[in-house]
């Protein structure tokens, strides 16, 4: 039913505690887990032209090794008798430059993501109202299954 699960992460704290209900839908279902990290592009602006390419190319790849590191190195922690079942699981980093609910929804659809599975709140505190402004706006426009962990 979810072959392919996406994953948007932010290394925060309570974007981990998404990872592991992932996984677990993941192991039963034997599904994909897409790991999407968005690099938002607005940091990136004071850059002079040249060095915002180079800069950016080397911080997405950056950030896809250092999530996966993370879920890999979670994964390695758990205690549980199907830890292999969970080392099984396909797991495919992508980092995307963007405004991150954008990213997230249009890799939805271009993924044939079947579910998605989200922390409540991330990194920005501002952004701690209520499900997070990034999480809300997922749940109001995304066109397949939601899972929030709060």
């Amino acid at each position: 039913m979810y072959d392919r699960i996406l994953l948007p992460t932010d290394g925060s704290k309570n974007s981990e505690r998404a990872i592991v209900h992932a996984l677990e839908i993941a192991k039963r279902e034997h599904s994909e887990i897409i790991i999407l990290n968005v690099v938002d592009s607005v940091y990136l602006t004071g850059l002079p032209e040249e060095e915002i390419i180079t800069k950016t190319e080397a911080l997405m790849q950056e950030e896809s090794e250092k999530v996966l590191k993370n879920i890999v190195e979670i994964i390695n922690n758990l205690e549980s008798e199907d830890k292999e079942d969970y080392e099984k699981i396909k797991l495919t980093p992508l980092t995307k430059e963007g405004n991150a609910p954008d990213v997230i929804l249009k890799i939805t659809e271009s993924e044939d993501i079947n579910m998605i599975v989200i922390a409540s709140s991330g990194k920005h505190l501002i952004d701690r109202f209520l499900l997070g402004s990034v999480t809300e706006k997922i749940v109001r426009h995304a066109k397949v299954p939601i899972m929030v962990i709060p």
